[in-house]
């Protein structure tokens, strides 16, 4: 699938990625938490690219890069002139869209953070190192990813069928697998699930992570 091994590319580049299937999900994920910069497909399954853009633009002035096979330059004008900041014509690589993402990032002025913080935790994205207090934390690599993907969205409860399509790009599976995986972090971030401090679970619902209050 184009849309996984574009997430596996970005994250691979130390960016925190979250993806959406249909217009109205993304709609509702950037007015929940709004992220750096939108790659808007405009073959969505229920609306159209065009009325998501005027959606978008309603809620943020997040950068948008129009991602599209089509090949119309009206309406790629048009589409600029609603409010896109750029846009890729498919087929394209992952070092194509990282290479433009910077770009429209540093024309707005806005810089994608190099490091993450909540509370005594730090996590730099670059360097793929995270620390509590000051102390470095020896994570694996699924565990970073975990981590980092959580602390994009300080305190938004994030559930698990989100954390296994966004971190471990799968469909489907099952749910102990990101349990062991959060009981691993959580014993290296010194809690447990029954007295928790950063990482919270909401039952039946998933997984925030909070600065200790």
């Amino acid at each position: 699938m184009v849309r996984a091994a574009l997430i596996r590319d970005l994250t691979s580049r130390a960016h925190v990625v979250r993806s959406a299937g249909t217009a109205l999900d993304a709609l509702r994920e950037v007015a929940q938490s709004p992220p750096d910069v939108v790659i808007l497909d405009l073959g969505l399954p229920d609306l159209d690219g065009a009325e998501v853009l005027r959606m978008l633009r309603g809620l943020t002035d997040v950068p948008v890069i129009i991602a599209t096979a089509r090949d119309d330059e009206t309406e790629i004008v048009k589409l600029l002139n609603a409010g896109a900041d750029d846009f890729l014509a498919k087929p394209f690589s992952g070092e194509h869209l990282a290479a433009r993402m910077s770009a429209v990032l540093r024309r707005s002025g806005r810089v994608a953070p190099a490091a993450l913080v909540v509370g005594g935790l730090r996590i730099d994205l670059d360097q793929r190192e995270a620390h509590l207090e000051g102390a470095p934390l020896e994570l694996t690599r699924r565990e970073f990813d975990l981590l980092a993907y959580l602390a994009a969205s300080p305190g938004r409860v994030v559930a698990r069928r989100e954390l296994l399509t966004e971190v471990w790009q799968q469909a489907y599976g099952d749910d102990q697998t990101i349990d062991v995986h959060l009981s691993w972090l959580r014993r290296k971030l010194g809690e447990t699930a029954s007295r928790p401090r950063y990482i919270h679970t909401v039952r039946g619902v998933g997984v925030k992570l909070q600065a200790p209050q």
